[in-house]
């Protein structure tokens, strides 16, 4: 008789059904246990786990029988130990069912009605449950395949929670989850988490002392999620300002939990004792970062920086001194918000919507332009130093400031901007505007209006149209920095609480991309 169970597997950040098939059958003096349908290195070697499990649980080893576990479907790639506990359930009740030499007095009641169960979960060697990473697509994919009832180890519980319409069953040892097989109806699942609704970040926005332009700037960019370059000199307080980036954003809707949670899980990044991401990302790789760790990729393809960055910031520090193939790679996933790693076993694509957030030095010393420190730079130096960011990587950029030095007796005052509640809820609104005048489409804020988009809700005047040429010749921009300029004015304007844009929210857009034509130069 064949024991049929269900797990799930993970494939790029989307999960999978996975039928674990156990037959079994009693021979003489012999013994051995096969695992087919492609397993990696993880699951063949589970069977050394799985039998010391059932052992220190007190279960009944499949001594004396040739066992075959089959994973379906056998054309994908099984990866992770997360079959651990399916496939010791689906011995188990073999042994008890085909096993003909069983004492009466040792035989269990078998669990029936298994196939409503989705059952997850790694096992230590005395039979105890270890937490396993993705649980939350699996989760997703055993409500999308019919499941009522998910069993998992009870680290993972709180993660699993976040989907509604399945019943969670969190269980520690393997002697649990037999017995939650046997007992359910008299076992409660667990409630999903309540949303954050008053969100606490550890840096604020009102510490920041000087630096009102800056403080604009990304004010404008969190509206509408704009891309942002700050070019300044060492100490003038761009690594500052961007680490209070996440504080002024507005919280992730529930999808956008869900889309960003599930990376986080395929990755094993979410933060212990919750089962999602609370906030908006904020990844900040070093310099050093292969184009792999930020793309993506491997020998087992998994998502890279970008990804897990989806729907919050990427900050690239010292923007200049990551290799140039690796920075030349962004440009694709920064205008489709999405990417596909191609390899010779396949090819998988993850989201990776972002806010690219970078700042870099004027020059390598670091202070050209600084009136209290000598620049000792050769203009080949200078140049070499800024040609390593292309013009098409500039283009991607809505917003390119200049962070001046900030004067050292402000340094001794207190504190006199705003506060970041003050700053998001002025964010919060505009995005509002947003989303009201896109219901219709699928653009989420400014920074995604389509050029078709632009000139249906960003009607211009004839003054703002010459305001635009002249900016353009002076400016030297090309046809993507001219539709960028569009969506920055749009966001000024939502800021503003204003319908259509007037001449100065053209005017401000185009002050806040100037630099790039110094930075060209």
């Amino acid at each position: 008789m064949i024991t049929r169970l269900s797990a799930a597997s993970v494939h790029g950040v989307t999960g999978y059904e996975v039928h674990v098939e156990v037959d079994a059958y009693q021979v003489q003096d012999s013994s051995r246990i096969s695992i087919v349908g492609l397993p990696d290195t993880a699951i063949k070697e589970s069977t050394q786990r799985v039998l010391a499990a059932i052992s220190n649980s007190q279960f009944l080893r499949p001594d004396s029988m040739i066992v075959t576990v089959n994973l379906a479907p056998a054309d994908l790639k099984k990866q992770g130990p997360g079959f651990d506990l399916a496939i010791a359930l689906g011995i188990e009740i073999a042994v008890q069912q085909n096993h003909k030499d069983i004492p009466k007095a040792m035989r269990r009641s078998c669990p029936t009605e298994l196939e409503d169960w989705c059952i997850i979960g790694e096992l230590g060697l005395d039979g105890g449950l270890r937490p396993t990473r993705g649980i939350l697509p699996l989760a997703i994919a055993a409500k999308e395949r019919g499941k009522k009832y998910l069993m998992l180890p009870e680290a993972n519980a709180a993660e699993a929670a976040l989907v509604t319409g399945i019943a969670i069953y969190p269980v520690r040892t393997l002697t649990e989850a037999w017995d939650t097989l046997l007992h359910r109806d008299k076992l409660e699942s667990i409630q999903p988490p309540a949303r954050l609704t008053d969100p606490s970040f550890p840096v604020d926005f009102d510490e920041v002392k000087g630096q009102p332009y800056a403080r604009r700037a990304l004010e404008i960019a969190a509206a509408g999620g704009h891309n942002l370059l700050m070019c300044g000199s060492p100490g003038s307080g761009k690594s500052m300002l961007s680490s209070r980036l996440p504080s002024i954003l507005p919280l992730m809707t529930q999808e956008e939990q869900l889309e960003a949670s599930k990376i986080h899980s395929v990755c094993g990044t979410l933060p212990q004792g919750s089962g999602l991401l609370e906030y908006r990302p904020f990844r900040a790789p070093h310099h050093t970062i292969s184009d792999i760790g930020l793309m993506g990729g491997g020998s087992k393809i998994s998502p890279g920086e970008i990804s897990l960055a989806h729907h919050g910031v990427l900050f690239l520090d010292e923007l200049p001194e990551f290799h140039r193939r690796t920075l030349e790679t962004l440009r694709q996933p920064l205008e489709s918000g999405s990417i596909t790693i191609s390899r010779a076993s396949g090819s998988l694509e993850f989201p990776c919507s972002f806010m690219l957030l970078a700042a870099m030095n004027p020059c390598p010393c670091g202070y050209l332009g600084d009136p209290t420190h000598r620049c000792r730079c050769s203009p080949a130096d200078v140049l070499r130093y800024r040609k390593k960011i292309s013009g098409p990587l500039l283009d991607r950029f809505d917003i390119l400031i200049e962070v001046p030095p900030v004067a050292p007796a402000a340094l001794l005052d207190k504190p006199e901007g705003e506060s970041s509640a003050a700053i998001r809820a002025r964010v919060i609104a505009a995005r509002a505007r947003q989303q009201a005048r896109y219901k219709n489409s699928n653009c989420s804020c400014n920074a995604r209006l389509s050029s078709k988009q632009l000139r249906e809700h960003c009607p211009l005047t004839e003054s703002q149209k010459s305001l635009l040429l002249a900016a353009c010749e002076q400016f030297g921009l090309s046809a993507r920095a001219f539709d960028r300029i569009l969506r920055v004015a749009r966001s000024i304007a939502d800021l503003a609480g204003r319908d259509q844009m007037q001449d100065n929210d053209i005017f401000e857009a185009i002050q806040l991309r100037s630099f790039e034509k110094q930075l060209r130069d």
